[in-house]
C-alpha cells in the first residue's frame, strides 16, 4: 500500500499534536512526557488510517475501536495510590485524550482535532492555578494538640481557630492521663493557618501541638 500525501500531513499533524501535549506534560516532569504522547497520537492515527483502509466499507471501526480499550490499560499504568491519595489521573487521562485525537486525525477531522488540542492546552496550562487557588482557599491540616484539662478547654481552641479565619471540619476529642488531646481537621488559608499557629504558641494551656 503506498502511502497518500494527505497520510504523510495526517502523521506530521499527529507529530506536531502529540508533541504538544506532551511538552507541557515533560516540562511538569510527568511518567508520560514528549515521546509517549507523540508515539499514542502517532499509533492512534496509524490504527485509525489502517482501520479505514483494511476494513473498507463493512467495518472500518473494528480497529480503532480497541484503540480506546487498549489506551485505557496503558493509562491505568500511570495511576498510582501514595501517601493516602491518588496521583497520576490526570496523566492517565491525557494518554487517553491523546489517543483520541490521534483517532481523530486518522479519520480526517483536522477542525475539531485542532480545537480540542487548544482546549487542552488551555486546561492543562491555566487551570493549575485555579486549582492552587482553590487549594490556598480551602487548604485543610491534620492537627493534634495536647492541653492541660485544667488550663484550657476544646471551646477555647475552637474559638482560636474562629479567630484565625479558619473553620472545623472534623475533629475528636480525647482525655490522656490530665491532658485533652485534640486530633482536629482545620481548613482555610494557609495565611491564616499561620496565625493559628501563632496562637497555639502563645496559649499557655497548650502544652504541645503538631499539624
Amino acid at each position: 500500500m503506498i502511502p497518500l500525501p494527505e497520510d504523510v500531513l495526517k502523521l506530521l499533524l499527529a507529530i506536531l499534536i502529540g508533541g504538544l501535549i506532551g511538552a507541557e506534560r515533560e516540562f511538569r516532569d510527568k511518567v508520560a512526557g514528549f515521546r509517549t504522547n507523540i508515539f499514542i497520537c502517532v499509533g492512534a492515527t496509524l490504527f485509525t488510517i489502517f482501520s479505514v483502509r483494511l476494513g473498507g466499507d463493512r467495518e472500518p471501526a473494528r480497529i480503532a475501536a480497541n484503540i480506546v480499550s487498549g489506551v485505557g490499560f496503558l493509562g491505568a499504568g500511570a495511576i498510582l495510590r501514595g501517601r493516602g491519595r491518588i496521583v497520576g489521573l490526570t496523566t492517565a487521562s491525557t494518554i487517553w485524550l491523546t489517543a483520541g485525537l490521534g483517532m481523530g486525525i486518522g479519520g480526517g477531522y483536522y477542525i475539531i482535532v485542532i480545537t480540542a488540542t487548544v482546549i487542552v492546552l488551555i486546561v492543562l496550562w491555566l487551570f493549575p492555578f485555579l486549582e492552587r487557588l482553590i487549594d490556598n482557599l480551602r487548604h485543610a491540616t491534620a492537627y493534634e494538640i495536647i492541653c492541660s484539662l485544667d488550663a484550657c478547654s476544646a471551646e477555647e481552641i475552637h474559638k482560636l481557630v474562629k479567630d484565625s479565619g479558619l473553620h472545623l471540619v472534623d475533629g475528636k476529642r480525647a482525655k490522656s492521663n490530665e491532658d485533652m488531646v485534640l486530633n482536629w481537621t482545620i481548613a482555610g488559608n494557609p495565611m491564616n493557618h499561620e496565625q493559628l499557629v501563632d496562637k497555639l504558641f502563645a496559649h499557655p494551656g497548650v502544652k504541645s501541638f503538631k499539624s
